[in-house]
C-alpha cells in the first residue's frame, strides 16, 4: 500500500467546504482529465457510489468508488468522509477530515492508502508514488480551495490563506 497525506486551508467555512467536496462530480473541475459521476440516487451518505473516469478518449480507467463514513461537521465538530476504491487499477481507501479554525477558515487533510495493480509490477514504483500522489491530491485540494473560497469572497475579507 502507497500511503500519502496532503492538507489545505480554505478561507471559507466548514460546511461549504464540505459541500464543495462531497460534491461528487465537481472533482472533474479539480483532477485533470477526469469526470465524475454518481452511481447510487442519493449522493451523500454511506452507501453512496460515485465512478470517475479518468483518461484521454478510450485510454483511460475507472476508478469507482462506495462511501463508507460519513460524518458532515457541525458546530465545533469536524467532518469526516471516507471512501472505498473498487477498481481494477487502484484499490483502497480515500478519506478527507474538515475542520473549522480560526478567523472562519477551514483545513482540509486528504489521506490516502492505495495500491496501484498490478501490484507486483508496481510495488518497486512504491517510493515515487506516495510523493507524486501527495503533490496531486495538494493540487486538487488547492483548486477546490480557490474555487470554494471565490464563490465566498462576498462575505467579507477572510486574510490570507496558509497553504
Amino acid at each position: 500500500m502507497t500511503r500519502y497525506v496532503a492538507a489545505v486551508e480554505a478561507a471559507a467555512p466548514a460546511a461549504a467546504v464540505w459541500a464543495r467536496l462531497t460534491d461528487w462530480p465537481a472533482h472533474g473541475r479539480w483532477v485533470p482529465l477526469t469526470q465524475v459521476r454518481t452511481l447510487t440516487a442519493r449522493p451523500d451518505g454511506v452507501g453512496a457510489r460515485f465512478l470517475a473516469r479518468t483518461g484521454l478518449g478510450p485510454l483511460g480507467f475507472d476508478d469507482p468508488m462506495e462511501v463508507t463514513e460519513w460524518l458532515p461537521p457541525g458546530g465545533e465538530r469536524p467532518g469526516r468522509c471516507v471512501v472505498r476504491k473498487l477498481g481494477r487499477v487502484i484499490r483502497g481507501t480515500a478519506a478527507f477530515d474538515v475542520a473549522a479554525v480560526d478567523g472562519g477558515r477551514t483545513l482540509v487533510v486528504w489521506e490516502e492508502d492505495v495500491d496501484i495493480t498490478p501490484v507486483r509490477l508496481t510495488r518497486p514504483l512504491t517510493a515515487l508514488a506516495a510523493p507524486l500522489g501527495r503533490a496531486s491530491i495538494a493540487a486538487v485540494l488547492r483548486a477546490m480551495a480557490r474555487e470554494v473560497e471565490a464563490e465566498h469572497a462576498a462575505a467579507g475579507p477572510a486574510g490570507p490563506v496558509r497553504r
